[in-house]
């Protein structure tokens, strides 16, 4: 059990039969009446953001949400297929549970998949991951402006952008958080 004045970023509960994550929390004291728990939370499974106030005496039962290193394998047009480099067991993940968090992850490429009681809800692509650049337009001389962007497609097929003197072909880094350009690789 979990009080609501033991919360703390990251921490995760259940509530009303849902999963929940703290994003944001903050102690309340008011000069006039009891103190409370402002908090930004996230249902785990449906993936939905809530801001919500809790009593810091209110109990919830502890979350243990499973983390697992799984390779990404390949997509066969209706699933997607994981494998546990321990057991080399294969499990097959369907796209909606997936939303966009593959935009930015190749085959063989080591992801976290994210269960709850063995029900997996989400998939936790590497912070940072390192793609080849397929197609972009060409930089040209004078074009100096500060901050200039150009779209790039990657070799997964996400585009980003990506200032003007990177070029196709080359090798880039990417935050997958925010799917920014980092650097050249």
């Amino acid at each position: 059990m979990i009080s609501a004045g033991e919360f703390r970023n990251g921490v995760t509960f259940e509530s009303d039969g849902n999963v929940f994550q703290i994003i944001e929390f903050q102690h309340v004291k008011p000069g006039k009446g009891a103190a409370f728990v402002r908090t930004k939370i996230k249902n785990v499974i449906s993936g939905g953001v809530v801001e919500k106030s809790f009593s810091p005496t209110d109990k919830f039962e502890k979350a243990h949400i499973d983390r697992r290193d799984m390779q990404y394998l390949y997509n066969d047009g209706d699933l997607y297929y994981f494998m546990d480099p321990e057991t080399f067991e294969q499990m097959p993940i369907s796209p909606d549970v997936l939303g966009d968090a593959l935009k930015f992850v190749k085959e063989n490429d080591t992801v976290k998949v994210l269960s709850y009681k063995n029900n997996v809800f989400g998939v936790e692509p590497p912070l940072f991951v390192e793609l080849v650049i397929t197609e972009t337009e060409p930089g040209f001389a004078g074009n100096t402006a500060q901050g200039a962007t150009k779209p790039a497609t990657l070799e997964t097929g996400a585009i980003v952008k990506v200032p003007l003197f990177v070029n196709q072909g080359e090798k880039i880094r990417v935050d997958t958080r925010t799917g920014e350009y980092m650097e050249r690789a």
